[in-house]
């Protein structure tokens, strides 16, 4: 499976960018004059999403692996996070450094997991019954999403547009393969996970801030930041002090390994 992808940016440091679900490969194109600097940056369509046929986590984790271009930054946000962490799981060494916003190891307990299988495929029968427009919608007025709605009249409508974009069957898909129900559990590949990774959350998101702190607590590099008064999504949020938290995460060279250090 080939994943199709934008690139922005002239930067030294080579990052892959995943986005959420109902989002798309433009989903970051606001960070170029932020980022572009110090990123080149592939911004990926995940599938079910624009024209990418909707695929199994399995071919999906093994797409974004293939397109990683050696050692790269991988940045992923809400499902696109999720992917990352299990992209990284499964390539470490194709990963230099991790961030992940708003991210969910997954589900520890079987049944949990069969729940929420349950409510995503029922979610997906809704937008196919009732299509995009119908789903967005009722998508936008979730309460997780509060901090998008403060945002200014041109940046919802562009927002409204990417979501607006996607095929109903392409959704339902995405949701069937790549959803919280369909994802694995992670949790116990953060211990061995020996890569620097930044985990990134807004306070009013208590969830997700709730997880980030307990996957903190497995990962053995990882760092923690947490933006006030934002929520779910703080790269469209707080923009700018998403950027300041990402060139800070990037900036140290200590973390590289000393060279003719032996394994």
């Amino acid at each position: 499976m080939r994943l199709t992808s934008t690139r922005w940016g002239s930067g030294p440091t080579s990052a892959l960018f995943l986005h959420g679900f109902t989002g798309s490969a433009h989903s970051f194109d606001h960070l170029e004059p932020l980022l572009g600097d110090l990123l080149s940056a592939t911004c990926v369509e995940l599938p079910g999403h624009g024209h990418t046929p909707a695929a199994s986590w399995d071919e999906t984790v093994d797409a974004i692996g293939e397109l990683l271009p050696g050692r790269a930054v991988l940045i992923g946000y809400s499902q696109g996070a999720r992917l990352a962490l299990a992209v990284a799981a499964k390539f470490p060494g194709r990963v230099e450094r991790l961030v992940l916003e708003s991210c969910a190891a997954g589900f520890r307990r079987r049944h949990d997991r069969v729940l929420r299988r349950r409510s995503d495929e029922a979610l997906a029968q809704t937008i196919n019954a009732h299509g995009v427009e119908a789903f967005v919608s009722h998508w936008e007025q979730m309460p997780i999403f509060d901090g998008l709605r403060a945002l200014p009249a041109v940046e919802q409508q562009a927002l409204r547009a990417r979501r607006a974009s996607h095929s109903a069957q392409g959704l339902a898909g995405a949701l069937r393969l790549l959803g919280q129900g369909a994802q694995p559990d992670l949790w116990p590949a953060l211990q061995g996970l020996r890569v620097p990774t930044l985990l990134m959350t807004g306070t009013e998101d208590a969830k997700y801030t709730r997880l980030a702190r307990q996957m903190a607590v497995d990962l053995p590099l990882a760092w923690r930041v947490s933006f006030s008064g934002v929520g779910h999504a703080p790269h469209l949020e707080c923009p700018a002090a998403y950027a300041a938290e990402l060139r800070s995460f990037l900036a140290p060279r200590w973390l590289a390994e000393p060279e003719g250090l032996a394994p």
